[in-house]
């Protein structure tokens, strides 16, 4: 009776404000297109409204994307303020770079993002994001962590490649984009916190529940851009936020736990432990060193740093599978590339050849570097990213942005732009990273923003590449990969991190 209630409520508000809304940005687009130039301040032209967003949420980027191909930088209108989107290179060094202190998170993008993120690196301003990039910059430019980490990826895919064996030989179809998550899930929460998760073998639950929870919330938190009613779902606890509130618990009571558990260990192990964990050991030990025993702030903490170390790897890997199935040219060119630089010409055991693979010879895959990189233009981890205008402000191109306004860049969309990539954008070829020699060419990082640029500029970039390039030398020198069904459309679920909606489903050959 009562849930009846909360609902009979929450339709009778949608019915009342709905249409005042509707009514609102009708005469705010009015009012823009009357004085969008009036005086000396020009505005970017208006391409559409949230509820258009809402509306295309499933293809979210391929809308944005269409948009973006008329639109070097458009305005989207909301009930409260412009939302600006840019694919234009000039405006994203200048939001990211030359006038980074007017364009941050702002509260607009703590309050959708903070109930899953918190107080983490990805949701916050000032002092706090201060602090955070200061430990985690110096914790991934230590030797410590990248043999600490380095290792344990090793040892990850060698279970990876022995359960995708056991699928090739029974001739399974397989999820790869599942095995993915698992397995980067697993290397994670040991450079994380320390802890042996294991949810690969299946041999933890509780890994998998919050693996489940941690995908869920992500969805949920980035439906609240274009649900203008999630606060009052959020008040009378219902729809979406009723679930969000649900998985969020089942990520908090997991990482509290183990936050507990460590905090217990290195207070019963005292002075030793201590000794112990500077000659290697996890990004959580680091900050318990720090003093910081406020339990919140470390979970905040450490889940931004399993949203940037298991999604980002786990996608773009998984992208990158599509990709070679569907170009086996350039598949065939990476196996060939790894066997000739670790002069393994012949696979024993995945052990002995993980054991080949050192770090002067993943400086040497120059290809595979190559084919990844030409996978995170077209697939970015993170397809857009919002920042908010603090003051008002005029970008490169001319024109002005108001304050409190939110500022887009869109990666997913910039990698397929011809005014930016040439006639080929929309085409996967790694060749377009090679000089004539071969070598790997970056590109500049205001055009390739799949990293972010500038002060924000992702810490954990090469810390990606590396796992990534360990994980595809063992597999796709062990392994030929192809679709389980060559017809079947593979797309995006939307979300925070760019995963393939319903997995990546294939078949797997293991090479003579």
């Amino acid at each position: 009776m009562e849930t009846h209630l909360v609902y009979f409520i929450y339709l009778m508000t949608l019915k009342i404000i709905a249409p005042a809304i509707l009514t609102f940005l009708g005469i705010k687009w009015l009012t823009n297109k009357l004085f969008q130039n009036h005086g000396n301040k020009k505005y970017h032209p208006i391409a559409g409204t949230m509820f258009h967003q809402l509306i295309n949420f499933k293809r979210l980027h391929h809308y944005m994307t269409n948009l973006a191909a008329k639109y070097k930088t458009y305005r989207l209108l909301t009930p409260f303020r412009s939302e600006i989107y840019t694919s234009d290179p000039a405006n994203v060094e200048y939001i990211l770079k030359t006038n980074f202190d007017n364009y941050g998170k702002g509260e607009y993008n703590y309050g959708n993002l903070s109930d899953l993120l918190g107080d983490g690196i990805f949701a916050v301003d000032g002092e706090k994001w201060r602090h955070q990039r200061k430990v985690s910059s110096y914790e991934f430019s230590t030797r410590v962590l990248r043999d600490f980490s380095s290792k344990i990826f090793r040892k990850n895919v060698v279970k990876l490649a022995k359960i995708i064996a056991d699928a090739a030989n029974s001739n399974q179809i397989m999820d790869i984009q599942d095995l993915f998550m698992k397995s980067t899930l697993d290397s994670i929460f040991k450079v994380a916190f320390g802890v042996e998760l294991d949810s690969m073998c299946g041999s933890n639950e509780e890994g998998r529940r919050f693996s489940q929870a941690f995908d869920d919330a992500s969805a949920l938190s980035l439906y609240r851009y274009v649900d203008i009613f999630w606060r009052i779902k959020k008040y009378l606890n219902i729809g979406a936020e009723a679930k969000l509130k649900k998985n969020i618990k089942i990520v908090d009571d997991f990482v509290y736990r183990l936050i507990t558990n460590k905090v217990e260990l290195m207070k019963s192990s005292g002075s030793n432990y201590s000794e112990m964990q500077m000659k290697k050991d996890d990004i959580l030990s680091r900050f318990l060193e720090q003093c910081n025993t406020d339990f919140k702030y470390l979970r905040d903490i450490i889940l931004n740093f399993v949203i940037a170390g298991k999604d980002t790897t786990a996608a773009t890997l998984s992208w990158f599978i599509y990709m070679l199935c569907k170009h086996q040219k350039v598949q065939e060119k990476i196996a060939e590339e790894v066997r000739k630089v670790t002069n393994m010409e012949k696979v024993g055991s995945f052990s002995e050849f993980e054991a080949s693979v050192s770090e002067e010879s993943l400086e040497r895959m120059q290809y595979l570097h190559a084919a990844l990189t030409e996978t995170l233009r077209l697939y970015p981890a993170v397809p857009v990213d919002a920042k908010i205008c603090f003051s008002d402000d005029t970008l490169p191109d001319g024109y002005s942005v108001k304050k409190g306004d939110m500022v887009s860049y869109q990666p997913y969309a910039m990698g397929r732009m011809r005014f930016i990539w040439g006639d080929d954008a929309e085409e996967y070829r790694p060749e377009r990273w090679l000089n004539e020699d071969g070598i790997f060419q970056p590109e500049n990082p205001f055009k390739f923003t799949a990293f972010q640029a500038g002060p924000r500029i992702c810490l954990g970039k090469e810390f990606a590449y590396r796992q990534m390039k360990i994980f595809s030398a063992v597999l796709l020198s062990s392994f030929i990969f192809k679709l389980s069904d060559e017809k079947s459309t593979v797309n995006y679920r939307t979300m925070i991190n760019l995963h393939i909606d319903g997995g990546l489903h294939i078949r797997a050959l293991l090479r003579e």
